[in-house]
């Protein structure tokens, strides 16, 4: 992304992230008079989860904000892996609040007692439904403008409130109207369980940002594919890849014709990295130049090479 789309696209980002703040807030309003009128566990553990999307709404309107920033003198590679520490952070949070509505719906299993105000739970529920719906179909309207990774992060997020607002709404009506007084308790540990799962999840995308994690054996393939098809290149090795946030970075040896002169074999990598520029425009792409054969390294870690089974063929 350029720094004139990034001045153009980034407001874009900032709108649909303040929308999820302000809606995050009103619904956590709601939700906290819906969870002390009815005495919900269910609801409870909706509200929590209102609570954490405000908060990762407010990672995410951080992220965006940080994301339009360039890199710095003491940032050269960008500010990415902030996302990641901010879902640590996040993580932890959720996984408290999971254990404690957990806590608190096994104790209603042992103590069952009859929630009340069944239809007010219910709206509110169904309320905060039409809310998060027009905030998705927001949220994908930005999305597809700008691509922005932290908005589609947020919008994913989000998409999991839709079943948990309905499962409260089930546990009130088997609650009040059908009379299994334990209904209540049961959805709130199953809503506890989820927010556990979704802190799971969280947890692996960002240790794998923070351990710079490869990218995906598909997605190595096509980059070297493009890579490979560059006249003159003669072999590619040590070839590692990360991901830092919404950007990725990729570097390698390539090898060519010992015989060749420096200006050659410069234009050679240029051609290499305007090729894969056109086809991975958001990867930072650093090339070490090599003769045919130098393989300057033991580490058992680099692969002596990874060019695509066909480059040996079409040469």
């Amino acid at each position: 992304m350029t720094n004139e789309e990034r001045r153009r696209l980034m407001p874009l980002a900032t709108r649909a992230a303040l929308a999820s703040v302000a809606m995050a807030m009103a619904l956590l309003a709601l939700k906290s008079f819906a969870a002390w009128h009815t005495g919900s566990v269910a609801m409870l553990g909706s509200l929590a989860d209102t609570g954490l999307d405000l908060l990762a709404s407010l990672v995410t309107l951080y992220g965006v904000r940080l994301a339009a920033e360039p890199a710095d003198h003491d940032h050269r590679f960008g500010h990415g892996k902030a996302e990641a520490l901010a879902a640590l952070f996040q993580v932890a949070l959720i996984t408290a609040s999971a254990a404690g509505i957990a806590w608190r719906a096994v104790q209603a299993l042992g103590d069952p007692g009859t929630t009340q105000d069944a239809d007010f739970g219910i709206g509110v529920s169904l309320v905060a439904m039409a809310a998060t719906g027009v905030l998705l179909w927001y949220q994908r309207r930005i999305i597809r403008q700008t691509g922005s990774v932290a908005i589609l992060a947020d919008n994913v997020h989000y998409q999991s409130d839709v079943m948990l607002n309905a499962s409260v709404i089930a546990a009130l009506v088997l609650d009040q109207f059908v009379g299994w007084h334990g209904a209540d308790a049961i959805f709130g540990i199953a809503i506890a369980l989820w927010l556990a799962w979704g802190a799971f999840q969280a947890s692996s995308n960002a240790i794998d940002q923070l351990m710079d994690k490869e990218w995906p054996e598909d997605q190595r393939a096509a980059f070297l594919d493009v890579a490979a098809r560059q006249p003159g290149l003669r072999g590619i090795h040590d070839f590692r890849t990360r991901r830092s946030g919404s950007h990725d970075f990729a570097q390698f040896h390539m090898e060519v014709d010992p015989t060749i002169t420096v200006a050659r074999a410069h234009d050679l990598v240029e051609a290499v990295e305007r090729n894969l520029k056109s086809r991975f425009p958001k990867v930072e792409v650093l090339i070490h130049l090599d003769p045919e054969g130098h393989v300057d390294t033991d580490n058992p870690l680099v692969e002596a090479d990874v060019t695509p089974h066909w480059f040996g063929k079409r040469l």
